[in-house]
């Protein structure tokens, strides 16, 4: 049974769309205190050169005391270093791509926060997220629902959320477009209202990978291979026709499909789909990664943004990765269902048949999908209904 709140705290980042969420609450009557989460204090690799939270710290400050809600500072920087940046370099260590943002929110807003501020006894955690939930009395679970600007939906970042921190959380944004948040900021008079929204990685900012990656990692001078049009349509194909898992995976590529022409940094800077970064040129189209061979520290590349081995039919996730938000939707071995998915922010949804397997779960697209790169998360919907999501294998 879903309880009343009453007693709320709201994560105030020191940007509009936390203010104006603070002020729809405060106006609705609830208790609420803010909370500003500090996380990152490291300038290195950002590409301006400098850390915001103390900025944000004092946007947050003139928000709270002009709402005249209460406000203190919690210093999570410990926690995001240990859950979520060393998360990061073991990942692109490993030649994959992380998503530190779903992270982000699994475990520092919504695991991390709600601990350290547990002995506030609030009835819900608030924050400016552009989604929302809403509760299923017939199974007793919330469902996450994608915000009603799809421009703007954060319900990918949260797809790894689970029935308790669902139970907790308040988005007062989901029904709100961002023009009409900045719109509402500028009648609230908000401080914020003509603040620029915050870009990059989660609580750290904009930041320049290989120079921020270099903090850990070591580089390592490797091959840059290029496959041509036509032998990357002969992979392809073979592929093609071949069996499930085999469609799911990553293309097998033998550095003898291919000719040198060129030398990397290594693998854990690079992603597949990435056309910037390779410094190579001379050649009559873009360069992209079509695949990265970790264990030989081998990037494959191809030329242009229709090169057969850019896209994928399929992917598939490890069953320990995949996550259901609610149990009642999880499919069960052999069962087959049609969902809408994608596996960036923003990506426009497609649509896909979802099988599980023993050992795996498949997502196979109605169309093909461009740069699909293990360590990404793919999340699967039924409507504005986000079911779940997982990290592609």
């Amino acid at each position: 049974m879903q309880k009343k709140i009453k007693k709320v705290i709201i994560g105030l980042s020191g940007g509009v769309d936390s203010s104006v969420a603070a002020k729809l609450l405060k106006d609705q009557g609830y208790d609420l205190t803010a909370v500003f989460m500090q996380n990152w204090d490291d300038t290195t690799g950002l590409l301006d050169g400098d850390c915001h939270w103390e900025d944000d710290w004092n946007f947050a400050q003139l928000v709270a005391k002009q709402l005249d809600i209460p406000i203190s500072k919690l210093d999570l920087s410990a926690e995001y270093s240990k859950r979520i940046v060393n998360y990061m370099f073991e990942e692109y260590e490993k030649g994959r791509t992380p998503n530190p943002d779903i992270l982000c929110n699994r475990e520092i807003k919504f695991d991390a926060f709600i601990d350290a501020v547990k002995d506030l006894k609030a009835d819900a955690i608030a924050t400016g997220h552009y989604c929302g939930t809403e509760y299923d009395s017939s199974t007793n679970e919330f469902k996450l629902i994608t915000g009603i600007d799809t421009n703007k939906d954060q319900s990918y970042f949260l797809s790894q959320l689970n029935q308790e921190q669902l139970s907790k959380a308040l988005f007062p944004l989901v029904d709100i477009e961002k023009p009409k948040v900045r719109e509402l900021a500028k009648e609230f008079n908000l401080p914020t209202s003509n603040k620029k929204d915050s870009q990059g990685l989660c609580f750290i900012g904009k930041v320049d990978l290989p120079t921020f990656l270099k903090q850990q990692l070591i580089p390592r001078p490797g091959k840059v291979i290029e496959i041509d049009f036509e032998t990357g349509l002969r992979i392809h194909s073979e592929k093609v026709f071949n069996n499930l898992d085999d469609k799911c995976s990553n293309y097998s590529i033998n550095e003898n499909d291919g000719k040198v022409v060129g030398q990397h940094q290594g693998v854990q800077f690079y992603t597949i789909g990435q056309r910037k970064g390779l410094n190579l040129g001379g050649f009559p189209k873009p360069l992209y990664i079509l695949n990265i061979d970790n264990a030989k520290n081998i990037i494959y590349v191809g030329q242009g943004e229709n090169h057969p081995l850019l896209h994928r039919i399929g992917l598939k996730i490890k069953n320990e990765d995949v996550h259901w938000i609610r149990e009642s939707k999880k499919l069960k071995v052999s069962e087959e269902k049609e969902f809408l998915v994608r596996f960036r922010h923003r990506q426009n949804l497609e649509k896909a048949k979802l099988m599980q397997k023993e050992d795996f779960l498949y997502i196979v697209f109605e169309k093909e999908q461009k740069g699909i790169s293990p360590g990404q998360f793919a999340a699967w919907y039924e409507g504005r209904e986000c079911c779940g999501s997982g990290e592609i294998y």
